[in-house]
């Protein structure tokens, strides 16, 4: 079984890219899993928090969480025409200590996708995360690629996927994600 961990990077309840990614645990293909974990409870990275208390409990159970798994599927915002804050601040907790990189990210199957309500999709934000995903030491995945602009017309309000062809391109995103999952877990 092949099983990817799947975060959203968006705070908010009622968001797009979160409603993305509950769409994307619904179509992965037979024989994987995607498990949802959130950026909710992580706080802002201080060193001096770090030095004086260690890691945040919900940094550590993310990390253990993304170290056990297949494969890493990121759901990005874009904020501005970049990523936003909280989810590189999650991610920026996540290296340390940077003795644990390579167990939480290195050579870890790394997909993007993401939703806007504008009309460049996400193209921006994702551009942004891969020398971020390079520098980690991940491979990320370079198959199809998923940017969802307008997201108010194609999700309804109970944060439904309703837009037939943007689901089968999702589906197709996602069958693709999980072979290059499972075939970079059998290579090693």
């Amino acid at each position: 079984m092949t099983r990817i961990i799947g975060i959203s990077g968006s705070l908010r309840q009622g968001s797009y890219n979160s409603a993305l990614l509950r769409n994307a645990a619904e179509l992965v293909p037979a024989g994987c899993t995607l498990e949802i974990a959130s950026i909710k409870d992580i706080p802002l990275y201080d060193g001096d928090l770090e030095s004086k208390d260690g890691i945040p409990a919900p940094v550590a159970a993310l990390k253990d969480r993304v170290a056990a798994a297949d494969g890493l599927l990121l759901v990005t915002p874009e904020y501005n025409n970049s990523i936003p804050g909280v989810f590189k601040n999650a991610i920026d907790w996540m290296t340390r200590p940077a003795s644990d990189i390579a167990r939480v990210f290195g050579e870890r199957p790394v997909g993007l996708i993401g939703a806007t309500p504008g009309g460049m999709g996400t193209t921006f934000s994702q551009t942004a995360w891969l020398p971020i995903l390079r520098t980690l030491g991940t491979r990320p995945f370079f198959g199809k690629t998923l940017y969802v602009s307008g997201a108010a017309k194609v999700f309804d309000a109970e944060g439904r996927l309703t837009d037939a062809t943007l689901r089968e391109r999702l589906r197709v995103y996602m069958e693709q994600f999980a072979a290059f999952v499972a075939s970079a877990r059998t290579a090693t």
